[in-house]
């Protein structure tokens, strides 16, 4: 289509929003929102207008429903939307319920198409669409009114949202499901005892936009939309570059390990027990970039605790962590949103031109999304747009709490489909032999590089992670848990007595 009959989008000024919209919506379309009671349509037809009216534009909310303008105006007043210098010349208020109630659908349309000229609106929000459907006698009189609306919406080059707590048709076959030019859905959903609101685009003319399920919340700036990073991100921003040089984990040993250290825009995931020293790894590495800017994001510990830890280790990050140049960002899995947390570093990262980032504790993903399916694509979206950053990016996830099996010393690693996102995957254990416990650990992946898959001995001093430079001990200890228990090793790798289910 030439640029001259493309139709102009009209942004609806909720960044993103308007990225799921990819631009807005068409000037002069007809769109309905839908949700139930409480799912957030009147904020964000109110919001809407508002935003469209600080923009220059002209924009009536009607309604049709018994609530008072006061008493609704009282609610969104106290959202950071709300300009009340803007009503009523940028935004006007029309009560049609008594029009619907005493002349139906035709006096409806003829109020709505008065009050467009004479306001000279291009924006017209209708709140309380149920209300029109069940006033029509037939399916095919409320039709006439939406082909009444779609008339008017296009000869006053007038945009329209209507907004309806009918429920979803879910082959969308009803007469305004197919007339109208889009139809977006507000959700509200519980999740064990959390409530999660979601919104679904499910019918877009004309343009395209991102698909799927995506989050959003009411803030005390009133709608937030976060879009689905795995659907953001589906490619990255720019070209992933290869030709990084090896960086340091901030550990000597470590880096050996992994065949001289981890390649710039790799990512390396720690997995391991509580108590195996996936955090104390993490400050490692991030003392270890020098002055390059960097990231602990953190869902567990509160940035003083951490900061406490570095400094009793003396840790190189500590002196980064006073000067500004590595950042602590706490985000706790209680309420979060995972897009939301994804979104809020992406910017951080960009921002900052940040260059290592840390990510302790993956699990709490699932906690802000109750979804684990989405963990593997989510972080194979945001590390390939890390990549694409220049960023470096070290991950833990936390295994339970259950040693090592004798003679099968990988036995019970949990399959999270992790592994293609990850260059170097290094596996951090417990062993208990007697009284004492010691901890190990190996390389399972280091790519493009040689490495030696072999287990480690290691322990967390007063210095941080101190790694053994040969693996005698390891393989002491290891032998001495085999002759205690009596058990014949199985061959190297061997899962025959991994755990069912989810685990290998």
């Amino acid at each position: 289509m030439s640029d001259d009959r493309r139709i102009a989008k009209l942004p609806t000024g909720i960044a993103g929003f308007d990225i799921i919209l990819e631009g807005g919506v068409l000037r002069g379309g007809i769109y309905i929102i839908l949700g139930s009671p409480g799912a957030g349509k009147t904020i964000l037809g109110n919001q809407l207008c508002f935003n469209h009216a600080s923009r220059g534009g002209r924009a009536l909310y009607v309604t049709l429903l018994a609530e008072t303008h006061g008493r609704m105006l009282g609610h969104i007043g106290q959202l950071g939307f709300f300009d009340e210098s803007l009503i009523p010349d940028g935004v006007s208020y029309l009560s049609a319920f008594r029009i619907l109630e005493t002349e139906g659908l035709k006096g409806l349309a003829d109020a709505l198409r008065r009050e467009i000229r004479a306001r000279k609106v291009d924006l017209l929000v209708v709140d309380g669409l149920i209300s029109a459907e069940e006033t029509a006698g037939t399916p095919r009189e409320f039709k006439k009114f939406i082909h009444e609306l779609q008339i008017q919406a296009e000869l006053a080059d007038c945009t329209m949202m209507l907004l309806t707590s009918a429920a979803v048709d879910q082959n969308f076959a009803s007469a305004e499901h197919t007339m109208v030019d889009g139809l977006i859905e507000l959700q509200a959903r519980l999740r064990g005892r959390r409530s999660e609101r979601e919104l679904v685009v499910h019918k877009m003319r004309g343009s395209d936009f991102l698909r799927g399920v995506h989050s959003f919340q009411v803030t005390a700036d009133g709608i937030a939309v976060q879009p689905r990073i795995e659907a953001l991100l589906s490619e990255p921003s720019r070209p992933i570059l290869v030709d990084g040089p090896r960086l340091s984990m901030g550990v000597e040993m470590f880096d050996e390990i992994l065949g001289g250290g981890p390649l710039r825009r790799s990512t390396t995931l720690l997995m391991g027990a509580a108590g195996t020293g996936k955090s104390t790894a993490g400050l490692h590495f991030l003392g270890a970039g020098n002055d390059e800017r960097s990231i602990y994001l953190s869902f567990d510990e509160a940035p003083a605790a951490i900061r406490l830890k570095a400094s009793v280790l003396g840790l190189p990050v500590s002196r980064l962590f006073d000067e500004g140049v590595a950042e602590i960002v706490w985000r706790p899995s209680t309420e979060g949103v995972l897009d939301e947390v994804c979104a809020a570093l992406l910017d951080q990262v960009r921002s900052g031109n940040v260059q290592r980032v840390f990510i302790d504790g993956i699990n709490d993903f699932v906690q802000t999304t109750g979804d684990q399916s989405r963990l593997a694509q989510v972080l194979t979206a945001l590390t390939n747009e890390f990549r694409a950053l220049g960023v470096t990016t070290l991950l833990s996830i936390e295994l339970d709490f259950n040693g090592i099996v004798p003679g099968q010393p990988l036995a019970g690693l949990p399959v999270l489909g992790l592994s293609p996102m990850a260059e170097n995957i290094v596996l951090m254990r417990l062993a208990a032999l007697g009284a004492d416990v010691h901890r190990l650990i190996i390389p399972l992946k280091v790519r493009d590089s040689a490495f030696e898959l072999k287990f480690r001995r290691y322990d967390i001093t007063g210095r941080g992670l101190e790694i053994e430079s040969d693996s005698v001990q390891a393989d002491v200890v290891l032998s001495e848990l085999v002759r205690q228990t009596g058990v014949i090793p199985a061959p190297f790798g061997s899962l025959a007595a991994a755990p069912s289910g989810d685990e290998a």
